[in-house]
């Protein structure tokens, strides 16, 4: 904003450990040197910088940079002097190459989505810290070797030009978001996907839009109707913010829902939107009852892969087992049509404490990231570091219960987090491990 570069020009800024400017600026304000013994977090993103001072380093505290939406065509070598920093993102510029020294130490967290790269440095693989990294939206058809990065958890690979995946993405321990769609080695089982979308095709002359209930990386959610008169319908409408997204293409997101079918312990979709005036490409989903909630929020600077649940929020043992119980369902339904979800979060469950019995503690939704498994070995993979995520859900709702969890759900979370994906259960075992909770 343009009043913090005035208020820093200013020295009203002085002590401060976060600062974002968005002022058009093409040139990087000297002035934020004066805040170099307390600034942590700097967002110069929206701008139209280009490069960033030699001495960037000065800045010794500094943990977290953001510089999306600019005009950078390399990744600068003076993030690599920068001894804390530990978050880079550089969302939507022209990147089409990333130097070595450009690589910070301390790397734990990297966002390239929506560039120009068609390569990525060896180096990257030495990182041992990497636990985030975000590369949708390039031209990559390979990774250097990331086997030393134990510690990677969320990987987001699609909309490149992969025509495979290396075999030793399924020896990572830790990994277990990982978005693939929109590449060559899963094309023709997508296009086949897409094809289908016309018959499921919603125009928006049939809708009202309304308020709007809330917002994520990809898109906006509002409330709807569709239809007319006593006929009509209440509905939540996606609008998608752009061709790429941080998991990938729209259009991948939309062949991925529809094809989940219908299932109790998912979100409804009913189909795609056609016929915006502007063109935004969206998905027309049944409208949940306000009872329902989102379960957390998505990870802060501080936790990286980690969920953020309220500060107040305890569950009964039984609530949190019922939960569990229907993302096992979900789970175990989707990998049964062919999908992977690749975002399995408490921040894309809504949930109800007091549901009624027999119907959903808990609904799943958001397949911005899921892809259809490819057939053999890697899909297995696939499914495994879904798992994964199910066993890391299942820890944190047994943290979250007001009295300790049951011995079989400690252990079933262990057995989903072993670091050898082959020793983990499947989704349908989770499910049948799973099924008695959903009554509690």
């Amino acid at each position: 904003m343009t009043d913090d570069l005035q208020r820093l020009r200013a020295g009203e800024l002085t002590g401060a450990s976060r600062l974002r400017i968005a002022a058009d600026l093409d040139t990087f304000p000297r002035e934020v040197f004066d805040l170099a013994d307390t600034l942590e977090v700097l967002d110069l993103s929206g701008n139209c910088l280009s490069t960033l001072p030699d001495d960037l380093h000065r800045l010794h505290r500094l943990r977290v940079l953001f510089a999306s939406s600019n005009r950078f065509t390399e990744l600068p070598t003076a993030l690599g002097t920068c001894p804390q920093l530990e978050m880079v993102g550089f969302k939507g510029n022209r990147i089409a190459h990333v130097p070595a020294e450009a690589l910070p130490t301390r790397l734990r967290w990297l966002i390239l989505t929506d560039n120009d790269l068609a390569e990525l440095p060896a180096e990257l693989g030495r990182r041992p810290r990497l636990q985030k990294l975000m590369l949708a939206g390039n031209r990559l058809a390979a990774l250097p070797d990331l086997r030393q990065c134990q510690a990677l958890e969320l990987l987001r690979l699609a909309a490149n030009r992969f025509d495979a995946l290396p075999g030793w993405l399924a020896e990572l321990p830790a990994l277990s978001w990982l978005a693939v769609g929109g590449n060559a080695f899963n094309a023709a089982v997508e296009d086949a996907a897409r094809h289908g979308l016309a018959s499921d095709a919603i125009d928006w002359s049939a809708l009202h839009v309304g308020e709007l209930l809330g917002e994520g990386a990809s898109g906006r959610i509002h409330a709807g109707m569709l239809g007319e008169g006593a006929a009509a319908r209440p509905v939540a409408i996606k609008l998608f913010k752009g061709e790429v997204t941080s998991d990938g293409w729209p259009l991948t997101e939309m062949a991925a829902s529809l094809a989940a079918g219908t299932h109790p312990r998912l979100i409804p979709v009913l189909g795609r939107l056609q016929g915006h005036p502007e063109g935004t490409q969206g998905l027309v989903m049944a409208r949940i009852s306000p009872h329902y909630r989102t379960l957390a929020g998505p990870p802060s600077f501080d936790s990286c892969t980690r969920d953020v649940y309220p500060a107040d929020l305890q569950l009964t043992v039984d609530v949190a087992l019922r939960i569990a119980a229907d993302v096992a369902s979900a789970l175990a339904h989707l990998h049964a049509r062919g999908l992977v979800h690749g975002d399995l979060y408490a921040h894309n469950l809504l949930w109800c404490p007091d549901a009624p019995a027999g119907e959903a503690t808990a609904l799943l939704g958001d397949f911005g990231a899921a892809a259809f498994a490819p057939q053999g070995a890697l899909g297995d993979a696939l499914r495994r570091m879904d798992v994964r995520a199910f066993g890391v859900l299942l820890s944190e709702l047994c943290a979250l219960a007001e009295g300790p969890a049951p011995d079989d759900a400690a252990a079933l979370a262990e057995r989903c987090m072993q670091p050898h994906p082959a020793q983990r259960p499947s989704a349908p075992a989770l499910a049948a491990a799973t099924a008695a909770w959903a009554s509690r």
